[in-house]
């Protein structure tokens, strides 16, 4: 397998993404990085923000409207507010028995699951 290269360009997508702790989108990431250089493409920052995923360097959240991205690597669950949008990480543990249940039931060899409660969160409840 090819050996990516570690490019400036995505330590800059890799420190905004561990900068803004609010989960944010692809779009989210591209505003910020523009402020800080603005040559960067967007087509940079999704292509960079897909080699980290796949490298295991951040966390892609697969939810409705807009993918997310997660500096937190750990095996957890997240919530996302119907209303507003925002993502936030679930306060339960990950629950592994699902994994092994699933392999049972299925002869599937399971990497992992994904959960993402929704409702809405506190603020948006006021």
């Amino acid at each position: 397998m090819k050996t990516k290269r570690n490019t400036k360009q995505r330590r800059l997508v890799l420190d905004a993404v561990r900068s803004l702790t609010n989960h944010p989108s692809a779009d989210e990431i591209y505003v910020y990085l523009r402020r800080l250089d603005s040559r960067i493409s967007r087509g940079t920052v999704y292509r960079n923000l897909n080699v980290l995923a796949e490298e295991g360097e951040i966390n892609h959240i697969r939810v409705p409207a807009a993918d997310r991205y997660d500096f937190r690597t750990d095996r957890h669950y997240h919530m996302i507010c119907s209303r507003c949008g925002r993502v936030f990480d679930a306060p339960i543990e990950y629950a592994e028995e699902n994994d092994r249940a699933a392999e049972e039931g299925t002869g599937f060899k399971v990497k992992c699951h994904n959960t993402v409660f929704e409702g809405m969160c506190p603020d948006c409840l006021e």
